[in-house]
């Protein structure tokens, strides 16, 4: 398996001319790479007017491998060939590296380029790549590729360039920056990486500046900060621009350490769920009940001593068993959503506040107050519930848990609960009984003491309700409970469909007025289709099932729907008013048609079966739903249509088009709440 490594964009604030200058003194040798102990010129041209330089030369490692080894290998050093070409008319080097010893065993590749900063010529841009391919090793296949890592990283941050600035600098040559005439002429100063929060990722396209990682996401080795950009590349491909902020792709990330596939595959499912139930716009668009905002003991109160946003829970003083009977699972669920987005707004906030990385929040949890009413089974399972939407969707979005004033009947919830938390959130969990919190170890080691809240016996007016009984006037029943908790997850304009093979999904639209216009927005979650788009002048009736027909294949939740009869000839019966759009697992696709006839429309999404050799490489992710275990031959598409008049059209969009934004407008009645719509993005 080829393992692949790309390191962030390195931006030197000198012109190119200058990192020129103090790049050359790297050979023949480099004192700062131990391993580097010599190089010969192999083969080298200059053009003409000296603007063009290629050079080509054959590198001597001593590679830091056990003894063992390099004898059974037979040799002592290990042996680069090393490109490198300069372009001094469009300012860039290009380098490329493969290894020589050994090339039938082991491929690896690496890639570097020095550019002009896209908005900066003054500046200069670094990035590096490698690619790392064992076919065999004489059974060390796993002790190579450890060894291959550990040069990898101990190279990359070295500061090799600084170190030769800092060598022309003693020799007399000035390090402030010069105008870039000057630079040309003396091409030598000296350059400093200084963190810049102005720079983004947006500057640099689809890559990572390291003092923007530096700045808002944190200190990451260079396997991290690999991994974070090629899995933000995976998304920005497949999901066509419509990711999450890199501080929620990195959440991912840690939550599976760094484990590209998985996190990639919870990544996936939680970016469906959110756009299945319209979680990125719920602070917008939903109000919390009143019994919410009166009867639940938890509110935002400052922050702790780190920068988190602190978020305080009176737990002991919530009438959980009242707020289950009077708003139901769902509305309780919602509502903790609501909380969670308002953290990763906090959060966003705090990093530009205190000029550092903020990415989780502190949660104290006070406990007085809680008995076995609070152990009421439909409340546990509500919270279980709970617990387990949110590790999921919400990863590593908790920095810190003070559990205050623990009962004796906390340890039953506890036994409870616990299973369902993931092990590295337990780690996080800190639990004080009775005063201990005001010791040694307790409340001022994370909280300033002019916050700790009043009923905490600090200084500071919280703001959070007490709680208290819900009145019994306010509870509903059975029915009206199982009617709202539908309606709240069915508040969804998508449908879902599974997609079979040999068994399409078809919805039929009729329309009356030539010239309306059909709009159309879906995703893929699972598999690749073909989407098509046909017309016909009578209505189609969906077959009869039978024990043998291709109709009988309905999906386990039978929203698998057939409308064109097997019998029905193309070109007679019905006829393709659109080109075929094959779309692959992952991407959102909108797009619209202007009707020509009245009649009736079908869009159909069909099972693409590709062939082996067109396969594509990027790993495929399981069900993003992950509901049934299902058939290879199934795919699941999330959809919405609309029929709007032309007069209210004015998208000015080609017939089927991809995201690479936010969203298309549907329709202009609509239009608000579709932009509102991946706050993430």
């Amino acid at each position: 398996m080829v393992q692949k490594y790309q390191s962030p964009v390195r931006v030197y604030k000198y012109p190119f001319e200058l990192i020129m200058a103090a790049y050359e003194r790297r050979f023949p040798t480099c004192p700062l790479i131990p391993m580097f102990v010599g190089s010969d010129t192999v083969n080298e041209f200059k053009s003409e007017d000296g603007a063009i330089h290629v050079i080509e030369r054959r590198c001597k490692l001593d590679v830091d491998a056990p003894r063992l080894l390099k004898k059974i290998a037979g040799v002592d050093y290990v042996y680069f060939v090393q490109k490198n070409s300069l372009n001094s008319r469009e300012r860039t080097l290009h380098i490329e590296a493969y290894n020589e010893t050994f090339s039938n065993r082991v491929i690896i590749n690496e890639h570097c380029c020095y550019t002009v900063h896209p908005e900066n010529e003054d500046w200069t841009c670094f990035e590096q790549s490698a690619s790392l391919d064992i076919k065999s090793f004489f059974g060390f296949e796993s002790t190579v590729e450890k060894i291959a890592m550990k040069q990898y990283t101990s190279n990359i941050k070295k500061g090799i360039i600084e170190y030769y600035l800092r060598q022309l600098e003693e020799e007399g040559i000035p390090l402030c920056p010069t105008p870039l005439s000057s630079c040309k002429k003396q091409a030598a100063s000296m350059a400093v990486v200084i963190p810049d929060a102005g720079l983004s990722r947006s500057k640099l396209g689809n890559k990572l500046d390291a003092d923007y990682i530096k700045r808002y996401l944190g200190d990451l080795t260079p396997l991290q900060e690999s991994c974070l950009i090629r899995l933000r590349q995976w998304l920005q491909e497949t999901h066509k621009g419509k990711i999450p902020k890199d501080e929620h792709i990195l959440r991912f990330l840690r939550a599976r350490d760094f484990n590209i596939d998985k996190a990639r595959e919870i990544m996936c499912q939680s970016l469906t769920w959110r756009k299945q139930h319209q979680v990125d716009y719920i602070l917008e668009t939903w109000t919390p009940p009143q019994v919410l905002q009166d009867y639940y003991a938890g509110g935002w109160h400052h922050h702790d001593k780190d920068g988190r946003p602190l978020y305080v829970l009176r737990l002991g003083q919530m009438d959980t068993k009242g707020l289950v009977r009077a708003l139901g699972e769902e509305a309780l669920l919602r509502y903790v959503l609501s909380i969670n987005e308002e953290g990763l707004r906090r959060c966003e906030e705090n990093t530009k506040v205190f000029g550092r990385p903020i990415s989780s929040w502190t949660c104290l949890v006070d406990l007085e107050g809680l008995n076995m009413r609070h152990l009421w089974r439909p409340g546990v399972k509500a919270l279980l519930r709970i617990i387990e939407v949110v590790e999921a969707n919400y990863p590593e979005t908790l920095g810190r848990l003070l559990i205050l004033r623990a009962p004796r009947v906390f340890p039953v919830l506890w036994t409870l609960v616990s299973p369902f938390i993931d092990d590295n959130t337990r780690r996080k969990f800190l639990i004080y009984a009775g005063n201990d919190y005001q010791g040694p170890g307790g409340l001022l080691d994370y909280i300033d003491k002019e916050i700790i809240p009043d009923f905490l016996s600090g200084e500071c007016m919280c703001e959070v309700p007490e709680g208290g009984l819900v009145p019994k006037s306010l509870y509903r029943t059975a029915e009206e409970l199982e009617n709202e908790d539908l309606k709240l997850w069915t508040e969804t304009i998508y449908q879902s469909a599974s997609v079979f093979k040999g068994a399409p999904h078809e919805i039929l639209i009729q329309i009356v007025d030539a010239s309306s216009v059909i709009t159309w927005d879906f995703d893929v979650c699972k598999g690749d289709i073909v989407f098509n788009i046909y017309h016909s002048k009578r209505s189609p009736q969906p077959a009869k099932k039978d024990s043998l027909g291709a109709h009988s294949i309905t999906s386990p939740g039978g929203n698998n729907v057939q409308l064109i009869d097997k019998v029905w000839q193309l070109g007679r019966d019905y006829s393709m008013v659109e080109s075929p759009l094959i779309c692959k697992e992952g991407e959102s696709v909108q797009g619209s048609h202007v009707t020509r006839w009245p009649g009736f429309y079908i869009l159909q999404w069909k099972f693409h079966s590709m062939p082996a050799c067109a396969a594509s490489s990027l790993p495929r992710v399981d069900d993003v739903l992950a509901s049934l275990q299902v058939s290879s031959h199934k795919c699941k598409v999330m959809y919405y249509t609309e029929v709007i008049g032309s007069e209210d059209f004015r998208c000015g969009r080609s017939p089927h088009s991809r995201c690479c934004g936010r969203w298309s407008l549907l329709s202009l009645s609509f239009s608000l709440s579709l932009c509102l719509r991946w706050r993430f993005c």
